[in-house]
């Protein structure tokens, strides 16, 4: 059988017609998000978009929007225009001080001494947290008789108030508390271990105590992350002999990394946020002399002090703990991306 010959085209075939306009070249980035915000549909639109009011998606944003502009926004411009000033916490006439509060601060000694304990905070804290809540979550994500009461158990800290927590360690860490009365009972110690008025002892307590508080909050993360572990390769490796803490550490870890990246940033930003834990352990003095201060209790105490405080200097110190929240995000979020690269 003889095979057809192709029809012929005739000359010019799929070549624009004489007289008509060309096709419009696709829309760029810039001329995209101008026509989101513009009045009226996409030229290509259809359906019920052609019957939308343009202002419709702006009034169901409207609320989301004034309260990041009222809560967000506008106390952290007010913050950064107040650190110029000598303002008072009590209000009255603010003068224009320029750079005199941050060269304040960079002389004060108190303030490198907040921002010690802060990061030294953030430096014991942070690794606990990461794999701490891991292991937890490992032990508790089999399906056993009664695991969900371990669960659950692990998870009540996480709902009790941080006053609560904090005076419930006051009372097992004070002298006459039941740690020390334990270890003397047991003769292990001759005299009652100073939890509470060492500066180093109260500022590893608040460590104790956040540690204590967060684990049951970042085992719920491992938990969920965990399910999305293939199990075949924990039986593959199990086949080859990898005993069980090889399997953690080439297969679980691996596979939660993502995770581990989230909850370390996250218990950073906390970490140089802390406040209430050093207030409850340490007094309002923040430890003997002040020796226990995080950046906010600096904040807290050069900042609001209705009789000695400039609020003008306390916004200065938030800035300088804003920029120091902010280098710890960005530099958690570059490991992140050379990771998954």
């Amino acid at each position: 059988m003889l095979d057809k010959a192709p029809a012929p085209t005739s000359p010019g075939a799929g070549a624009p017609r004489p007289g008509a306009s060309p096709a419009p070249p696709p829309p760029g980035p810039l001329r995209r998000v101008l026509r989101s915000v513009t009045p009226g549909p996409a030229p290509d639109a259809g359906g019920a978009a052609l019957y939308r009011k343009w202002w419709l998606p702006w009034l169901w944003m409207a609320p989301a929007v004034v309260g990041v502009t009222v809560f967000g926004v506008w106390p952290f411009l007010n913050t950064l225009i107040l650190s110029f000033t000598d303002a008072k916490p009590l209000g009255g006439a603010a003068g224009f001080v320029g750079l005199d509060n941050y060269t304040r601060m960079f002389g004060d000694s108190d303030f490198w001494l907040a921002t010690r304990n802060s990061l030294l905070y953030a430096v014991i804290v942070v690794p606990l947290m990461v794999l701490l809540p891991l292991v937890l979550a490992v032990l508790v994500e089999k399906n056993l008789p009664g695991i969900g009461f371990f669960r659950s158990a692990f998870y009540t800290p996480v709902l009790a108030s941080s006053v609560v927590v904090g005076l419930s360690w006051q009372w097992l860490l004070s002298d006459q508390g039941l740690v020390n009365t334990w270890l003397q009972k047991g003769h292990l110690i001759k005299e009652a271990i100073p939890f509470l008025s060492d500066s180093w002892l109260i500022l590893l307590s608040a460590m104790g105590l956040t540690l204590w508080k967060g684990l049951g909050w970042y085992m719920i993360f491992y938990l969920a992350a965990l399910g999305n572990v293939p199990k075949e390769l924990h039986e593959a490796a199990a086949v080859d002999g990898a005993g069980s803490i090889r399997r953690f550490w080439h297969i679980t870890m691996p596979g939660v990394r993502t995770s581990m990246m989230l909850v370390g940033t996250l218990t950073g930003i906390g970490s140089l946020r802390i406040f209430t834990e050093i207030y409850m352990l340490g007094g309002s003095t923040g430890g003997p002399g002040g020796a226990d201060r995080t950046l906010p209790f600096y904040i807290r105490d050069v900042g609001l002090d209705p009789l000695t405080g400039n609020a003008g200097y306390g916004a200065a110190v938030s800035v300088a703990l804003f920029a120091l929240t902010l280098g710890l995000t960005l530099l958690a979020q570059r490991l992140t991306k050379e990771d998954e690269a």
